[in-house]
């Protein structure tokens, strides 16, 4: 590991090495992508998805969330709004606090912090991040845009309007006059929410998000960054991923920690400023927080 950190990253008790590099940091970067909230229980498969979409899995064979969420060959937006507003309750309006989030946040928020996330779910509104050191540079799914994208701006989904549209459904489509649609066009609306198949609206809020996000790098970048990224996977690597290895290799003051148990290739010009955590991420951040609450020496 690059001299500038001495922090032992060859030790085996993985929370220790989590707990001494959060201390011995100036500024930590956050990447979180799908596998952290997957590790708190905000899965897409299982149970949590037929339970509730048994009906859409019997007509289209769905065999995840995510698969039906980027499906665009639906019958009508009445059938589309069916499965996205019991989507949306499940994901974003009922989802409940998820502990490693909260112990995350309890773990770094004496030090500055800003967040980058590919997810769209609720997970950081239930646990009461400050919401101004988050990037949601993926879209929400508490959000909505013009089908057609006829003008950049997201909406705010009323939660009221959602549960009228999941209690009137009927043979898999809701009612027509509880459609949203778009205030300038008169389309329907759809997600906020960049995807495989759709680019999504990048409103004012969006941008002020991002603007923040590029303040706090051009605040900490030169000084002992942590690069910190959690369940990070292959599939939207230029959102975070490719950007921490880049910083990385342009400042060797950076350290870049990958907490993930599928071991992506790390570029060679990097190595020497990688650590891999590879312990489940939820159990990891829980013993890192144990360790903090104990007053373990490593947090003064």
């Amino acid at each position: 590991m690059t001299q500038i950190w001495h922090t032992n990253t060859q030790q085996s008790n993985q929370a220790q090495v989590l707990s001494e590099l959060i201390q011995e940091a100036d500024a930590i970067l956050v990447g979180i992508g799908a596998g952290m909230s997957a590790a708190t229980g905000f899965v897409y498969t299982g149970p949590r998805f037929t339970d509730v979409f048994s009906d859409f899995i019997e007509k289209y064979g769905f065999f995840d969330m995510l698969q039906a969420f980027i499906f665009d060959d639906w019958e009508s937006p009445a059938e589309e709004w069916a499965f996205m507003s019991r989507f949306v309750a499940l994901n974003y309006f009922d989802q409940p606090e998820g502990l490693a989030y909260t112990q995350l946040k309890e773990l770094i928020e004496d030090k500055p912090y800003h967040v980058i996330t590919t997810n769209a779910d609720s997970a950081f509104y239930r646990s009461n991040y400050d919401m101004t050191k988050v990037f949601r540079c993926q879209g929400e799914y508490g959000l909505l845009q013009c089908a057609n994208q006829c003008h950049e701006q997201a909406y705010p989904l009323n939660p009221t309007w959602n549960q009228e549209m999941i209690e009137q459904q009927s043979e898999m489509k809701v009612p027509d006059n509880l459609i949203p649609h778009c205030p300038k066009c008169g389309h329907h609306m759809e997600i906020n929410k960049r995807d495989a198949i759709r680019d999504m609206v990048e409103d004012p809020d969006f941008h002020r998000q991002k603007a923040r996000y590029q303040d706090f790098l051009d605040e900490y970048l030169g000084q002992k960054l942590l690069l910190l990224e959690f369940g990070v996977g292959k599939k939207t690597p230029q959102f975070i991923r490719e950007p921490f290895q880049a910083m990385t290799q342009e400042h060797p003051e950076l350290l870049y920690v990958t907490v993930n148990q599928r071991l992506y290739q790390i570029p060679d010009a990097i190595k020497n400023q990688t650590v891999r955590l590879t312990e489940d991420i939820a159990p990891l951040v829980d013993k890192t927080y144990q360790m903090s609450q104990k007053g373990d020496a490593s947090f003064g």
